[in-house]
Formats: C-alpha cells, structure tokens, sequence
C-alpha cells in the first residue's frame, strides 16, 4: 500500500507548478488535457486519448504509478516522415508524403500495418499508432508497435505508378525496417500486390531479408485478419448463447479483410447482405452466396474497379437501395470501411432495424460518438484493438498457423479482454478491457526498462 501512496503524492506534471491528481479519473483528465495542449491539431489522435484514458482510469486508481507511464507512452519512440517523388505513366513527377512511425518497442520488435490513401497524416498516423500499442499488447506476444504510409492514392492510378511510388517509398523507409527491426504489414489500400513492390524493392537494396526462415514483410495475413473478426463475434455471441447460424450480416467495405469475413460468415451458416465502396453499396436481399462472393472478388481484383458492375451480374442484386447502407435490416454489422465510417447516427439507424452487435473490422472505424450511442442503445461492440488481431497470430506462429491454432488464440485472448473488464467493472466492455490488457503489458515492461 505504500507503493500507491508514495506514487499519489508525486506530481504527475511540473510545468508552472506541481500537478497532483487524487483520483485515477482526474489523473485521466490531467493527461487528456496535456494531449490537447501539445497536440491540438491531430484531432484523430486527440480522440484516441482521450477514449483510451478514460478507460484506464480504474487502473490509475488501483495503482497511481501506471498515470506516470501512461504519461511517457503519450509520446512516440520517433517519428519519421520522408517525401517520396516518383513519376507518374505521362513522365510528370509526383511527390507525397511518407511516415512511419515506431511508437513502441517495450515489448519487442516494431510490427505495424501500412495504409495509403488521400486521407494519411502525421496525425491519423500518429492515432493509429497509439491505438496499435494497445492492440499489439493485448495479444500477449512479444512485439511493439508501429504505423507507417502515405497520402497516396492507390485506387485512381495505373499498376505501373503504384510500382513506381511503392519502390520509391520502400527506398526510403528500408532505412528504418527490416528482419527482427520493423515489420510492416498490410493495411488501408495496402494489399499482396503493393505489399510484393514493396518487399520486392526492400529484397534489391537489403541482402537479409528473412527471420527464422520466414520472408519478412510476409503475405500469408492476407485472408487471416478476416477469420479472426468472425471467430471474435462467435466468441462474442457466445457469450449471450447466440450462434452466427442465420444472421444477417451487413458488411461496409469490400476489400480483402471484407470478402474474408464474407467467406468465413458462410462456413458458419451466416448470410452475408452488403458490400460497399465509393461507388456505393451492392445489397442482395436473399444473402450473398459463395457464388456471387467469387464474382464480387474477381470485380474488386481489378484495381479501381467498383461495385458497380456487380449488378450488371446479378437479376436480384439492389445498387443504392435503400439510398443509406445502414437503413438495410440486418443482426451483424461488420465494418471494415473508411475511417469514421460509423457515427451516431449510423449506430441509431442500425439499433433501430434490429442491429444487436458492430464488429470493427477497419481501423477507427466508429467513432467516439458512436462507441457511446452504441453502448446507451445496448448494442454489442467488438472494438479493431480487439478483432484485429489477427495479423500478429500469424506473426507469431508462422508455418505452423492451422484453423484450430488460430480459434484456439482468439479465444484465449477474447478470454483475456473480457476477464480485464470485469475485474475492473467494465462488464462487457471490450474496448475497456483490451485496453487495460494492452496498457498493463506494455507499462509493466516500461517500468522494469526506467526512463526511457
């Protein structure tokens, strides 16, 4: 008890005067204040502090030390950004912005996804690696977090430019990664094609480029990250005496992570309703078969193609009707969407067509809003710190990952999660209880290290 005490006297900041906190609450206030004074700008990332303190604060009660921690894992190891100028199919050079950022290595070596779009900045940059921090933790494997990207567009050019910029971004990057160092791994806009450009450009200028016989940057994930979601809402409905047998599932998205889980909600008696990207949304009333899976996936293998043609295929498929994904009556919701893609009002459009859960398939994708209107309306919420996970079961067991090694980790981490939100009495709160299973590995190990 002494600890405690000794650790609540201290000041948690001392600028202009010491800062105590007498309460883990008010330590958690203290801290998101401190974000908003350095950081204001990064709105994404302001919103992932501030959700995750909150979460911690029964943490900081039991153990005001952890505050102290939690205050040094605010800022990153290093930050690195970098531009990347490559030439586009008419000979005009282009120039984008690159990061990665190596927020933690208190647990291991850096292993992080990848994500090009429009959308990438230092500061979502910067969000997702604070969220993948605690994702990374949670699953008990002995590996750090990191994001890298750019604000590239891969879906409006030519295969050619998309080689071009992946073999001049990895040019670059392939100064800060590499085997047992930083393990970049497939994200938003990032695939098997640009994930092979750019290990293919690592492989040219890096003579190691394997660890334990495995080739880094390796694409066997491709398919796993979307078994895992489904085996985490198994897990989730078990828990109310539920089976995915015969539920409706609306599915937001339509990349590889989002045909995954569509496949893998078949072979567990599901029906799969939806698919969407810029285009709009395909919704086939009757379910989507592994029939029109196939023909869905050989659409979205061309790049830039869209939904669009899907109809063209299908007498019962409806295109943008109804005009809002969300007003589709459904049990599931799976999102593997943009960022932000779900908010509050998407949560009460869903809860009031009978909607019972929403599993985050992408990174960010509801929002801090919507995680409180889905939490008032009783609705299950299966968070992407959580489900995915998927991409660091694959690191871990390598070779050797089988259909029942996979469920049997989902399910010892599933345990993990909702045992952590119990004790603190966050009953059902996964997004709680990864949290605090993520944030006590990682501060654990922070603490044995000093003050690094």
């Amino acid at each position: 008890m002494k600890l405690p005490t000794a650790w609540r006297n201290k000041p948690l900041f001392r600028r202009q005067g010491d800062v105590r906190f007498k309460s883990g609450m008010e330590a958690s206030k203290l801290l998101i204040a401190e974000a908003h004074r350095r950081d204001s700008h990064e709105a994404e990332y302001i919103d992932s502090i501030a959700s995750t303190m909150e979460c911690l604060s029964p943490l900081f009660d039991r153990n005001p030390r952890y505050a102290f921690v939690a205050k040094q894992l605010m800022e990153p190891e290093r930050f690195i950004q970098f531009r990347v100028a490559w030439m586009d199919d008419v000979g005009v050079v282009r120039l984008n912005r690159g990061f990665r950022i190596q927020y933690s290595s208190s647990l291991g070596p850096y292993q992080g996804p990848l994500h090009l779009g429009s959308h990438v900045n230092g500061g979502l940059i910067k969000a997702l690696g604070f969220d993948n921090v605690f994702s990374n933790g949670l699953t008990g494997y002995d590996v750090g977090s990191s994001v890298g990207g750019s604000d590239f567009n891969p879906f409006d050019k030519s295969e050619a430019e998309v080689q071009r910029f992946c073999q001049s971004y990895m040019t670059e990057l392939a100064k800060y990664v590499g085997p047992d160092i930083d393990d970049p791994t497939m994200g938003m806009g990032v695939a098997e094609k640009e994930m092979g450009y750019l290990f293919g450009q690592y492989k040219r200028i890096n003579a190691k480029f394997t660890s334990g016989n495995v080739p880094f940057m390796n694409k066997k994930s491709s398919e796993v990250p979307g078994k895992a979601v489904v085996l985490f809402a198994k897990e989730m409905l078990k828990d109310i005496n539920q089976s995915l047998m015969g539920k409706r599932c609306l599915i937001v998205g339509s990349g590889k992570t989002a045909r995954a889980i569509a496949a893998k909600l078949l072979e567990y008696g599901a029906i799969p309703l939806t698919f969407s990207d810029e285009s709009g949304h395909v919704y086939e009333p009757s379910g989507i078969d592994a029939s029109k899976l196939r023909t869905i996936s050989n659409i979205k293998t061309d790049r830039g193609a869209t939904l669009g043609r899907y109809v063209i295929s299908s007498t019962t498929a409806k295109f943008n009707e109804p005009s809002n994904i969300f007003d589709v009556p459904c049990d599931l919701c799976f999102s593997c969407g943009p960022i932000k893609s779900i908010n509050a009002d998407a949560v009460t459009q869903l809860a009031d067509n009978g909607c019972m859960g929403v599993i985050e398939a992408g990174h960010k994708n509801v929002t801090l809003d919507a995680r409180h209107a889905l939490k008032s309306r009783g609705v299950m919420y299966a968070p992407h710190i959580v489900t995915l996970t998927g991409v660091n079961i694959v690191h871990a067991h390598k070779h050797d990952l089988t259909d029942a090694t996979l469920e049997s980790e989902v399910h010892r981490i599933y345990n993990d999660v909702k045992s952590a939100a119990t004790e603190f009495n966050a009953r059902g709160d996964l997004f709680a209880g990864g949290s605090m299973v993520g944030f006590l590995r990682v501060a654990d190990a922070m603490l044995a290290h000093g003050a690094i």
